[in-house]
């Protein structure tokens, strides 16, 4: 074997060995596998992983919002059809049904061709490629961002920007971002930027460094705000949950006691935690009735 010869073999032997060593490319998407998927990144290339289990909740199963309920699905439902439409901002008081009415209107319009990527906030900086996968899909998909905020300076603060709203290349049109947070501008706020206000005439102008916070919430064309529940408005999503659960006593004076108490100790009056005071009242029930 001439020395050429031996050096091509040697090559081969070891790319076939390097081979063995690099990740796997991901398998294509099975886009008929969910409604839901998440991304994820696992030895250097991102794939979309199907959601097995999704949260079956329904438009119906959720109480006191029904403002903000119009508002999005209206939202929804120009996108699902076709229509132009906005991204949506959720804000607002922890609990109260901003992460659960998206996944209700996924359940809603998954019929009609509805579809939900959930994007950690990590993963940000992927999403030009996301967008780039489902371009030409029939589908319409909202990219969804749970408990959205930011620090100074981190990535995937501007690459939400850049895929918002400034961009030289258009975003596609069958993708949506859905954002949920506690906060209205996504960034937090401190005393010290009061000070870089100015006064023109009788206006006041915001400074620099305020600009750059609402410039990536103002790219979102549509905010929508909840607000803490009051007390009869807890009291019926506690019923709400109890009548799913087949709770027994459901809008018992005993029932609406325990619940007040329950969100005493808690601190608040949410959705969440009248879902969790509905979990174990049913189940305290279920399980003193199987011993009898």
């Amino acid at each position: 074997m001439s020395d050429i010869s031996r050096f091509f073999a040697r090559a081969e032997s070891l790319v076939g060995r390097l081979e063995k060593l690099l990740p796997a490319q991901p398998a294509p998407t099975d886009w008929k596998a969910s409604i839901a998927f998440r991304w994820r990144r696992k030895g250097g290339h991102g794939h979309l992983e199907p959601v097995t289990h999704v949260h079956h909740i329904a438009l119906r199963d959720l109480r006191g919002i029904d403002q903000q309920k119009q508002l999005v699905e209206q939202n929804t439902r120009q996108f699902v059809a076709g229509f132009p439409a906005n991204n949506v901002l959720l804000t607002g008081a922890r609990g109260t049904g901003k992460s659960s009415l998206v996944k209700a209107l996924l359940n809603k319009y998954a019929p009609r061709g509805l579809r939900l990527i959930e994007v950690e906030k990590q993963d940000l900086v992927d999403l030009p490629e996301i967008v780039d996968r489902i371009d030409r899909r029939p589908e319409r998909f909202i990219l969804y961002c749970d408990d959205l905020s930011f620090e100074a300076d981190e990535p995937g603060y501007k690459a939400l920007k850049v895929v918002l709203d400034g961009s030289i290349a258009a975003a596609s049109e069958n993708c949506l971002i859905y954002a949920t947070s506690n906060r209205r501008h996504l960034m937090p706020e401190y005393m010290h930027e009061n000070l870089e206000y100015k006064h023109v005439g009788e206006e006041i102008h915001p400074g620099e460094t305020t600009e750059e916070k609402v410039s990536l919430s103002e790219r979102f064309g549509l905010w929508v705000s909840f607000y803490p529940f009051d007390q009869d408005d807890y009291l019926k999503i506690v019923a709400v949950w109890l009548d799913y659960f087949k709770a027994p006593g459901a809008h018992s004076e005993a029932v609406q006691k325990a619940a007040l108490q329950w969100a005493l100790q808690r601190g608040s009056r949410s959705g969440r935690v009248a879902w969790q005071f509905a979990r174990d009242w049913a189940g305290k029930q279920k399980l003193e009735g199987g011993r009898r």
